[in-house]
């Protein structure tokens, strides 16, 4: 579920697992769930980014707040949904000339007192 956006694999699991204070197998694990897809080499060694290690720690919050791997999946999912959307609406918002704390049907944003 991690966003590559062009940012490349640096880290090898050894690294990441003592970064994020877990253990390699369940990194392995986390991928297999389908939490995150590191990049791979040719050879098959898997490579983590800085976003990768954003995800994994958000995954070991989630998990120390109770979740399961069901649950953390499913908030993985819905905070990507949200950030999208949220993009979405920045751009309309762009488009059409509004922004946050502006009223659309203000017209000049000047009051008339009456």
């Amino acid at each position: 579920m991690a966003a590559r956006d062009g940012e490349a694999g640096v880290y090898a699991i050894s690294v990441v697992a003592h970064l994020v204070g877990t253990g390699q197998q369940n990194i392995r694990l986390y991928e297999r769930k389908g939490l995150l897809t590191p990049e791979r080499t040719s050879g098959g060694t898997r490579q983590y980014s800085d976003s990768d290690l954003a995800v994994l720690k958000r995954i070991g919050e989630l998990l120390d707040e109770g979740l399961n791997l069901a649950g953390v999946a499913k908030v993985l999912e819905l905070e990507a949904a949200n950030a999208k959307l949220r993009v979405q609406l920045e751009q309309a918002r762009r488009r059409s000339g509004t922004g946050p704390g502006r009223n659309p049907g203000s017209g000049s944003g000047t009051s008339t007192g009456t």
